[in-house]
C-alpha cells in the first residue's frame, strides 16, 4: 500500500550536502510528526556518522563523481549510471515516497531521475551562487529549483527556482558555551574565531598565526578560537605556545554554533552553509573561499556576500599574514564597519528556509491525495 507520509532525501557525502537535507528533514518532523524520512546517499563514513547522529534513516547506492559537461563521454559512466539508476528506481518502489527531494552530490542524480521517470514529485535545493554539475543537470527533470542566492548563475528568471535561502540546522543543544573550557577567555577582549571547515585550511591556519606574529602586543587583546582541522592540530598548538599567545585550539569544535554568537569576527572559507549561518547571526567574516571547490562556487558565493558590503573576501592565492593582518587591525578598530557588516548580513538572513521547503513538500504530497 502506497504511504504519502514518506519523504527521500537524496544526496550528500558532503557537509555542505548533508546539513541543508538534515535540516528539512528536521522541519518536516516537527511539521508532521508522524513522516517518515528516508536519506539515499553514498557509504561514506561522514555522511553515515552525522545521520547517526541526528537519528535519520540512510541507504546508499552505486555513485561515484563525473568530471566535466558530457557525462556519456567518459568511460563507464553508462554503465554506473545504469547501476545507481536501477538501484534508486528499486528503492522508490520499496518505499513508495510521496516526495524527492535532492540536495546535491553525485548521489543525488540517479534518485530525482529515477523519480523523474516513476512521476514521483521532485525537488532539488541548490546551495550555492553557482550551482554544481548534478543540479545543473537536474534541473531539467525537477518540478521545483530551490535557490539560496536570488542571483543564482542560472537560475535568474526560471519559472522553477524559488528563492527561499539555505536551510540551516537547528542545534540539539542550545545551552550556551561554558567560557571556563576556553584558555584565557575574557568577555572583554575582541573574539576572533577562525575555522576552515570541519578539515581544516592549512593555508587559513598557516596565514593567522603569520598575521598574529606580525601584530606583536596587539594579539594578546584578542580571545582566539581556532578550529584548524586533524592535520594541523599539533602544529598550530606549538606555534601559539612559541609565540606566548594564549589561544583555544582544537582540531574541530562541536558546539561551533555557540562558539559563533561569542565572536566578533570569523575567518572562514566560503561554503554555503557557513554563510547562511553567518547571514542568520549577523556576524561579520573575513571570507578566504576554498580554491579548489567545483566550478569555483565558493568565489562566488564570498562575492555574493561582499558586492553587499557583509563581508571581506581573500582569495586563497593572495592571503598572507601580511594581507591577514592588514585586513584584521582596522576591523578590530572600526565598530562602525562591523556593524554596517552586521546590518548588511542581518539583511540577506532567510532563516525559515528549511521550513518553506518543508511546507512545499508536505502542501504537493497533500494535492496528490
Amino acid at each position: 500500500m502506497k504511504t504519502m507520509s514518506d519523504v527521500i532525501i537524496a544526496g550528500g557525502k558532503t557537509g555542505g550536502h548533508l546539513f541543508p537535507g538534515i535540516a528539512v528533514a528536521q522541519a518536516l518532523g516537527r511539521l508532521k510528526q508522524d513522516i517518515r524520512v528516508l536519506f539515499v546517499g553514498t557509504r561514506a563514513p561522514f555522511e553515515i556518522s552525522t545521520l547517526e547522529k541526528y537519528n535519520l534513516a540512510h541507504t546508499a547506492i552505486y555513485a561515484k563523481a563525473i568530471k566535466g559537461g558530457n557525462i556519456l563521454s567518459k568511460s563507464g559512466s553508462m554503465i554506473m549510471i545504469a547501476v545507481s539508476l536501477l538501484q534508486s528506481i528499486m528503492i522508490l518502489l520499496r518505499t513508495r515516497p510521496g516526495f524527492v527531494l535532492g540536495v546535491g552530490g553525485f548521489s543525488s542524480f540517479a534518485v530525482v531521475l529515477a523519480a523523474w521517470l516513476l512521476r514521483i514529485p521532485t525537488a532539488i535545493q541548490e546551495q550555492n551562487a553557482y550551482p554544481g554539475l548534478t543540479n545543473r543537470m537536474l534541473s531539467r527533470f525537477a518540478r521545483t529549483v530551490f535557490i539560496s542566492f536570488e542571483n543564482t548563475k542560472g537560475f535568474t528568471g526560471n519559472p522553477k527556482a524559488r528563492f527561499v535561502g539555505n536551510p540551516m540546522r537547528r542545534a540539539q543543544d542550545s545551552s550556551p558555551q561554558d567560557t571556563s573550557v576556553l584558555y584565557g577567555f575574557d568577555p572583554e577582549k575582541f573574539t576572533l574565531l577562525i575555522t576552515g571547515g570541519s578539515q581544516g585550511a592549512a593555508s587559513i591556519n598557516t596565514s593567522v598565526v603569520q598575521a598574529l606574529e606580525l601584530m606583536g602586543s596587539r594579539a594578546l587583546n584578542l580571545n582566539i578560537i581556532h578550529q584548524t582541522g586533524k592535520t594541523d592540530e599539533s602544529k598550530i598548538k606549538a606555534a601559539y605556545q612559541r609565540l606566548n599567545i594564549p589561544a583555544t585550539v582544537s582540531a574541530f569544535f562541536h558546539d561551533m554554533p555557540q562558539l559563533q554568537d561569542m565572536a566578533d569576527l570569523i575567518i572562514t572559507r566560503a561554503g554555503a552553509g557557513t554563510l547562511s549561518e553567518l547571514c542568520a547571526k549577523g556576524k561579520p567574516a573575513i571570507l578566504v573561499p576554498f580554491p579548489f571547490a567545483a566550478d569555483d562556487h565558493q568565489t562566488f558565493n564570498a562575492k555574493a556576500l561582499e558586492e553587499k558590503g557583509a563581508a571581506v573576501m581573500i582569495r586563497d592565492h593572495d592571503l598572507s599574514g601580511q594581507t591577514l593582518k592588514q585586513t584584521i587591525e582596522p576591523l578590530m578598530k572600526n565598530k562602525n564597519k562591523l556593524e554596517t557588516m552586521r546590518k548588511a548580513l542581518l539583511a540577506l538572513a532567510m532563516p525559515d528556509a528549511d521550513e518553506k521547503i518543508a511546507n512545499h513538500i508536505l502542501q504537493t504530497m497533500k494535492a496528490r491525495g
